[in-house]
């Protein structure tokens, strides 16, 4: 807060009469006046206050007054006052209220108190608050506070002597800076300068402003105590030390600079009374020599003390430091004296803080620049600056020469306890106790058994100094040893780095005043600038000492980084010296750094040679020199690349990419031991070292081409060398000729020849490595130059271009495959780069790249076949179109090759794309091709010579497609099975896709040269290949079972083959049509499909039907007139609707095509394709004959493959069965052909076909393959063989349905062989005489043969039989023919077994049918019952229903109830029909036929007991019902009262007969059991019986009653009344039911009680 607002002024009023309030109070008793003299000090105050406005300034006017009452306060000496009062005296000075004659009171008050000892810090205290607050204290004052302090400082107390000292520190600065200040009040005016007298004394102070007075004694009084004489000014001083005085003549002199340089009276007494004082004060350190004897001299010699000594250093290096300019003489001496303080016979504190002072010189390159101008420069003057810089580096010297106290390379602790040990630890040196440097090495130079620690002393530019700030030390520290060397070394670096950073600077600050000039005035002369002379002295002064000590510093170092400092100063120093055009020192420096970069000895040890990571460090500043300051190293080219290449020599860098060395292998050459740092290092050396090449860029041609040979006659050396020997050799030439033609590219031309002709001669070294890189050297340089952007470019200057790629042939000619493999890879290389722009050069290169042989192995022609993958992929548009047949060719070669399989099958790929692209740019490779055509026919005719090309005379462009399937079926039989399969894919896609392009003629030679001749090839192979298993593919590929022997092998390609030629006459039909001899080609092609069909191979068979299938299924495109042109110009020529549309999508990379285009192409390589096919019978009687000729085929192989095996028992393994998938095909192909030749197909092809599909389902399965095949038995499902067979049949008779009157004959035979296939349902049938086990109770692993489940086919067949019955039942044929008769009699079979059949459904199936038959076909027989058609039917129908209804086979136990209810409902079924449909129509049937009939119901009607039932079950199993039906049936028979035929009246009679007979027995029977039984009832079966039986009996009483009497027969009278007795008998019965029932059935008896009238009438009339 300020002190003057008014709150502050309020306060301090208040404060100050608090205090003089307390001051009264504590004087009240003893010092009456005192207290007198506070109370009337606070009226003063309270009255300046009320009266005045600026009360600071009127208390300061009255201060005296207001400060008395404090005063005689301090006066009383006593303490608590005493602080009182001076507390009170420092409040009223802060607010600066002390007026000057106050002011001298203050101080003479606290003069009184300091020689009484009083409140010695109160009191100091209060001096400087004084003293800092207000400047009214000057002369006499000022020198009696100031005189205070000083004698404070010699106090007993040690507190009180500090603070002394630091107060009077702050007084002495206080007193200058008033002086400053004043100085800064006074700059702007300008005042008369008062004459100077030469050499005047002090009293020219008169000129001086006050506090410019105040300082001028201040500082003239230091200078006097320091010399030990009295002062001036400082008036009652009693004591003084030369030490505290140096101390603050150092502080003001360090601290006000301007002082002494602005005014003269100060600059004079630096002059006169300092420098003297110092030169006086040094003398014992110059005269004094370690070790000397005192006795030698004749008066004792005083010892340097170290407190002086180094304070007076400190003044030296502040006096040189500022005022240089004005003591130069003084100056040399000082210098002169820093230098001989270095001297070996000094002591060592002495020599360290020397040490520590001429590095603070160093670190101030400017002042160095003055020495050397100002003494180096002058004659007959010291060198100071040589001097200086030489004294630096012998003291470096001495100090490894004269090696301290104790074992010279132990770390010595330096001396215990003392505070320098510790600060030597500090600063980095070893530890102060016991050995140092355990766990981090210590930084430290070793020289020939000097080991010397380096500790971290100052940052690098600045000099932190250690000894020089102990101003605490009385005696000479104990020095750390290797603190000077620290220093030294650090002064040295310092000032090398000072001096060239400066003069770098100031070179590149003229170099832009001299281009600036230039440009002004051209014509101008530069002339030698004066300061180039300082710069050249400086160096010329220095280099010497700085190289010798340097050099010896880098030998002696064992730290990285002082390494590098001292190497970097090196190379600082070298490129200074460059640039200054100083040609001796610049060599001296460089070859120090060469010689520091090899192992020592290095020429010597030609067995190992040790590299350190120093020599790595030395090479790394090299490489820097070289490649930083190349420009100045004029004539030491020469040393560097020959250092370099020793070094890439013994650190085993070995040429990477583009000529750059790279760490190699374990190295060959000199066993170099590389340590682990050396090995981190490599990687940055190889990167500089490649660097530097490219730095030639910036050399003019000449320098370029001195570059160029000198390393060409290394390389040379390099290869002579290397002849012989396996050792590696030396391949720096190489690498860096390479990596100089790489950056020189933009002047290619001057340097191809020699470059590339040096490089080829290497290419053909025996040398691996050597050659090895030649080749390198050559690809890279050739790549580099086809992509270099040159001017004009290489599209527009061909010479050029083959320049380049000339080499590339020239490597052709070595025969090392190295050599190759690198030819090749470049091409590679230069494809994907350059690829578009080779023109001209594509032969040169697709000549290289075809040139492989099956003898040159797998990795050349892998990489020869990528540029091949590249050319195909990415520059067929860009190259000539007579290059591509030169393509075919060469992709055709790698599918050849043996040595590697995947690369033969992707050079199929290739060939696919390839035609693809011919697809795509037809019209332009035509126009191009016909255009050369042209060209080569008239260079033909020239000559007189035919034209040589294959495929001539066919059209340029098909020739291309020619030898491109050629190629593909040369692939189609390679011994390798992968690639015949590949090469055949791609061979009929490619027709498939592409085959539309080709001239008409041109077919001709695919289908007779390519196609058939390929299956003739492929057939051949599959025959004669080998039945061998092959165990492995080679490596360790498993082999599938279905390929392990090259038999199964061809199959597979045969399998392919005959597909592929099946679907080109498929989809080409029309096209292969107009060839003429197309029908002579279907019959080859078919009689390859059935030697194929016929091969004993499974999968060859089944395919060739395959293939059959597909030529069949070829219909007459839609003659539909709404269908668009295009699509209708595909169908015509037969192009699956799939292949549509690939064909005009765009891959990618390809260009689009307009889909409207499509059509014209077509029709422009199609011209007579789009013609329709010719219509009419020509081509209706030439379909027919194809279609034939594919029957006979058919017939043919059906005959072969499945007529039974002969001869032979079961045990015999047939050679062959064909497969269920095999025969399936073959049967499906039936309704295909048969819709084209069913106009001729007659009744014995009819047969023939039967005995076929018999055969075909017939053949059992191998039982492996029936898990596959065969369904569960308990599924009824049929298999796809007996389906198709099922489906034939079908297509067959549909198509008679439709058909003429002349096919309908043929209905019986497919009914005959349908009934043949149901009689399978229960008689399987047989193959041969192999064994067949059935599949239901076939353990897979037993039977080897396994027939199948033949009752799903044989069910299936009948209810085809029976559908197509109900259509055809009254076909004349089918009468005739006598199918029903048939049916019957095959159904007769299950019918008769039922229970006994395989399958239960099977007996259910055979009656429903039956069922169904007869509903149809009795009618029908009716009908043509007079022509006796049916005659022998009936007898057959009787035997059917008997066997059925009255079984010999016993259902099986674990029938249920539910199901055996079913069962007799099936039986009840039959008995319905026959009374429905049978009886009632008796008269139309025989009657044998209705006896038997009768004579079955009659046995169905009684009951046939069995005793295997339960009670429960009796009534059930009895079949009750069906015994009922029958009985009715009977019954219905005898009601019949409208006979309209005799015939009719006779089933009654009989059925009557039957009944009554029944009835007889069944109530005899009653009887007998009742009298049996006794009490037990009867069981509920027989009483349910007997109650039916009484209940018919009682229907037939009242049915004879209404019957005409004449129709009853007197037999019949007989039995009803036999019946009577019977009856009687039963009413003994205890059942109340059969009691009520007989009541019934013996009422209507009363009518016989008498004969009837009409009877008698009868008898009378």
């Amino acid at each position: 807060m300020s002190t003057s607002t008014p709150e502050a002024v309020k306060k301090l009023l208040e404060n100050m009469q608090t205090d003089l309030r307390s001051l009264s109070m504590e004087c009240k008793k003893k010092f009456p006046p005192v207290k007198e003299a506070a109370e009337s000090g606070i009226v003063k105050i309270k009255t300046i206050a009320a009266r005045n406005t600026d009360i600071l300034a009127s208390l300061k006017e009255n201060s005296s007054e207001v400060v008395q009452p404090f005063l005689m306060g301090c006066g009383t000496k006593e303490p608590k006052i005493t602080q009182l009062c001076l507390a009170a005296v420092q409040r009223l000075m802060t607010h600066e209220v002390v007026s000057e004659a106050a002011a001298g009171n203050i101080i003479n008050m606290l003069w009184q108190l300091m020689e009484n000892g009083l409140e010695e810090l109160k009191l100091l205290q209060t001096v400087l608050v004084l003293l800092t607050t207000n400047t009214v204290v000057h002369d006499e004052i000022l020198s009696k506070a100031i005189v205070l302090c000083f004698r404070l400082h010699f106090t007993k107390d040690n507190i009180t002597n500090n603070t002394a000292a630091a107060t009077v520190r702050q007084v002495v600065t206080v007193v200058f800076e008033r002086m400053v200040a004043e100085d800064e009040r006074f700059k702007g005016i300008v005042e008369q300068p008062t004459p100077v007298q030469g050499n005047t004394n002090r009293r020219s102070v008169s000129t001086l402003r006050p506090s410019a007075k105040d300082a001028y004694m201040l500082f003239q009084d230091l200078c006097q105590l320091v010399n030990a004489d009295a002062p001036y000014w400082l008036v009652g001083m009693t004591e003084m030390t030369r030490t505290f005085g140096l101390e603050l003549l150092e502080s003001v002199l360090n601290d006000f600079p301007g002082v002494f340089l602005q005014h003269q009276e100060f600059s004079f007494l630096l002059k006169e009374r300092v420098c003297p004082l110092v030169i006086k004060l040094f003398s014992p350190n110059i005269k004094f020599r370690q070790g000397s004897s005192s006795a030698a001299s004749p008066a004792p010699v005083e010892k340097p003390y170290f407190p002086i000594c180094m304070r007076l250093l400190r003044v030296v290096s502040v006096l040189i430091k500022h005022f240089y300019s004005l003591l130069v003489t003084e100056c040399e001496i000082f210098l002169s004296l820093l230098v001989k303080f270095l001297d070996g016979e000094k002591p060592q504190w002495l020599r360290a803080v020397a040490v520590e002072s001429v590095h603070r010189l160093c670190v101030q390159p400017h002042l160095l620049r003055s020495f050397c101008q100002s003494y180096d420069m002058k004659q007959h003057s010291t060198k100071v600056f040589r001097d200086i810089v030489n004294a630096l580096g012998s003291f470096i010297q001495s100090l490894f020469i004269v090696p301290n106290t104790g074992n010279p390379a132990a770390t010595n602790a330096p001396a215990g306890g003392s505070g320098s040990g510790a600060q030597a630890a500090a600063q980095g040196g070893p530890g102060a106790g016991g050995q140092g440097g355990s766990l981090i090495t210590q930084a430290a130079f070793e020289y020939r058994g000097t080991w010397i620690p380096l500790m971290t002393v100052s940052v690098q530019g600045s000099a932190k100094a250690t000894y020089l700030e102990m101003l605490d030390k009385v005696e000479p520290p104990s020095i750390p040893e290797g603190y000077a060397m620290s220093v030294a070394f650090s002064a040295l670096l310092d000032l090398v780095r000072g001096i060239t950073s400066m003069i770098e600077r100031e070179l590149a600050k003229e170099e832009e005043e001299v281009a600036v000039r230039r440009e002004a005035n051209p014509d101008q002369n530069a002339q030698a600038e004066p300061a180039h002379l300082v710069w050249e002295e400086m160096v010329s002064a220095c280099w010497c000492g700085l190289l010798a000590a340097l050099s010896l510093l880098l030998d002696a170092s064992t730290d990285e980084t002082a390494t590098e400092s001292i190497l970097k100063a090196e190379l600082t120093m070298a490129s200074l010296c460059g640039r200054l055009g100083l040609v001796t020192p610049r060599d001296a420096f460089i070859t120090a750094i060469c010689k520091a970069s090899l192992p020592p000895h290095y020429a010597l040890t030609v067995l190992s040679s040790n590299l350190t990571a120093k020599n790595i460090q030395c090479m790394r500043t090299l490489l820097n020199l070289a490649h930083c300051h190349g420009a100045v190293l004029g004539t030491s080219w020469q040393l560097v690349l020959a250092t370099l290449q020793h070094l890439v020599w013994i650190l085993g860098l070995k040429p990477g990419v583009g000529g750059a060395l790279k760490p190699g292998r374990a190295v060959e050459g000199p066993s170099t031991v590389l340590t682990t740092a050396v090995m981190t290092d490599l990687p940055f050396i190889s990167n500089i070292l490649s660097r530097l090449f490219e730095s030639s860029q910036y050399l003019d041609d000449v320098s370029l081409h001195h570059l160029i040979n000198a390393l060409c006659s290394l390389s040379l050396e390099a290869m002579e060398m290397a002849y012989g020997t396996n050792k590696e050799p030396s391949l720096f030439a190489v690498a860096k000729l390479l990596e100089t033609g790489l950056v020189n590219m933009d002047r290619i031309e001057i340097l191809w020849r020699p470059l590339v002709g040096h490089l080829l001669e290497v290419c053909q070294h025996p040398n691996a490595r050597m050659r090895e890189w030649g080749a390198e050297a050559v690809t890279a340089l050739i790549k580099a130059g086809l992509a270099y952007k040159h001017d004009p470019p290489l599209a527009q200057n061909q010479r050029l271009q083959l320049l380049l790629l000339n080499p590339l042939k020239e490597l052709s000619n070595v025969l090392h495959a190295d050599i190759r493999q690198k030819q090749l890879e470049s091409v590679l290389q230069i494809l994907q780069s350059q690829g578009d722009s080779l023109g001209p050069g594509w032969p040169l290169v697709l000549g290289v790249i075809g040139a492989i042989r099956n003898d040159q192995g797998e990795s050349l022609i892998r990489t020869a076949f990528q540029c091949l993958q590249l050319v195909v992929t990415d520059f067929l548009p860009t190259m000539p179109c007579m290059c591509l047949q030169i393509v075919v060719d060469v992709a055709g070669s790698f599918g050849l090759q043996n040595q590697e399989l995947n690369i033969s099958l992707t050079s199929i790929g290739l060939l696919w794309n390839i035609s693809d692209y011919f697809f795509q740019r037809g019209e332009a490779i035509t126009q191009d091709l016909e255009r050369e055509e042209a060209a080569l026919q008239k260079q033909a005719r020239e000559k007189g010579e035919p034209l040589n090309r294959p495929f001539h005379p066919a059209p340029p462009f098909d020739c291309l497609w020619l030898c491109l399937y050629a190629k593909l079926g040369q692939l189609c039989v390679d011994p390798r099975p992968a690639v015949r399969k590949s090469a055949g894919q791609t061979m009929f896609s490619t027709i498939a896709a592409h085959g539309t392009l080709l001239q008409q003629s041109t077919w001709h030679i695919v289908v007779w040269k390519v196609l058939f001749h390929l299956l003739d090839c492929v057939r051949k192979s599959s025959t004669t290949a080998d039945k061998e298993k092959i165990e492995s593919g080679g490596g360790n590929i498993l082999i599938h079972h279905s390929r392990d022997t090259a038999e199964k092998q061809w199959a597979e390609t045969w399998v392919l083959t005959l597909a592929g030629v099946a679907r080109i006459f498929n989809t080409r039909r029309y096209l292969l049509q107009q060839l003429g001899d197309f029908f002579k080609a279907w019959e080859v092609l078919l009689d390859h499909i059935q030697s194929a069909a016929l091969s004993k191979n499974n999968e060859v068979s089944l395919a060739a039907l395959k293939s059959f299938q597909e030529i069949l299924q070829i219909g007459t495109p839609v003659k539909d007139s709404a269908m668009p042109t295009e699509a209708l110009a595909m169908a015509v020529m037969g192009v699956p609707p799939v292949l549509i549309d690939p064909l005009s999508a765009s891959g990618p990379g390809r260009h689009l095509l307009r889909s409207d285009s499509m059509l014209e192409r077509l029709t422009r390589y199609n011209g007579a394709e789009l013609q329709a096919p010719p219509q009419g019978e020509e081509s209706a009687l030439e379909d027919a004959a194809l279609w034939w000729s594919a029957w006979n085929t058919w017939y043919r192989t059906g005959t072969d493959s499945t007529r039974p095996p002969s001869g032979g028992t079961g045990t015999d393994r047939p050679s062959f069965v064909p497969s269920q998938p095999f025969l399936t095909a073959l049967v499906q192909i039936v309704p295909a052909l048969y819709q084209h030749i069913e106009t001729g197909f007659s009744m014995e092809d009819l047969r023939k076909l039967g005995v076929i599909l018999h055969g075909a389902v017939s053949i059992p399965i191998s039982s492996d393959a029936s898990p596959f095949i065969l369904p569960s038995y308990t599924e009824a499902v049929l298999t796809s063989l007996q389906e198709a067979v099922l489906t034939a049949l079908d297509v067959l008779q549909k198509a008679i349905c439709v058909g003429p009157e002349s096919l309908q004959v043929m209905y019986p035979a497919i009914f005959e062989q349908l009934l043949l296939f149901v009689e399978f349902s229960c008689k399987p049938p047989q193959y041969g005489k192999l064994e067949t086990k059935h599949v239901a109770n076939a353990k897979y692993n037993q039977a080897e043969w396994v027939a199948l489940n033949y009752v799903p086919f044989a069910e299936r067949s009948l209810e085809v039989v029976v559908d197509q019955y109900h259509k055809t039942a009254c076909h004349k044929a089918v009468i005739n023919e006598k199918v029903l008769q048939n049916i019957i009699k095959t159904l007769r079979m299950p019918l008769g077994l039922k229970y006994a059949c395989p399958s239960e459904s099977t007996w259910k199936l055979a009656v429903s049918s039956l069922l169904k038959v007869l509903s149809i076909g009795l009618p029908v027989a009716r009908q043509h019952a007079s022509s006796g058609m049916f005659e022998t039917m009936w007898p057959e129908l009787a035997n059917a229903f008997e066997d059925f209804l009255f079984t010999k086979s016993t259902p099986p136990d674990n029938v249920s109830i539910q199901e055996f209810q079913k069962n007799e409902a099936i039986d009840v079924e039959v008995v319905q029909l026959i009374s429905t449909e049978i009886l009632p129509f008796a008269n139309f049937i025989p009657k044998d036929f209705v006896g038997q009939i009768m004579t079955m119901l009659n046995k169905g009607s009684i009951h046939s007991q069995s005793s295997s039932f339960t009670e429960a079950e009796i009534d059930v199993r009895m079949r009750e019902e069906f015994s009922k039906v029958c009985f009715e049936t009977l019954l219905q028979f005898s009601f019949s009262n409208k006979v309209s035929t005799p015939q009719e009246g006779y089933i009654s009679r009989m059925a009557l007969s039957v009944l009554l007979k029944r009835s007889q027995d069944v109530l005899r029977r009653y009887v007998d059991d009742e009298r049996l039984s006794g009490r037990c009832p009867l069981p509920r079966q027989q009483v349910t019986e007997i109650i039916f039986v009484l209940k018919a009996i009682s229907t037939l009483m009242d049915s004879l009653k209404k019957t005409q009497p004449e129709n009853v027969d007197g037999t019949t009278w007989a039995q009803v009344i036999a019946l009577y007795p019977t009856l009687v008998e039963c009413i003994t019965c205890s059942s109340s039911e059969v009691s009520s029932a007989l009541k019934e059935a013996l009422g209507p008896f009363k009518d016989f009680m008498q004969p009837p009238v009409s009877r008698v009438q009868n008898g009378e009339s």
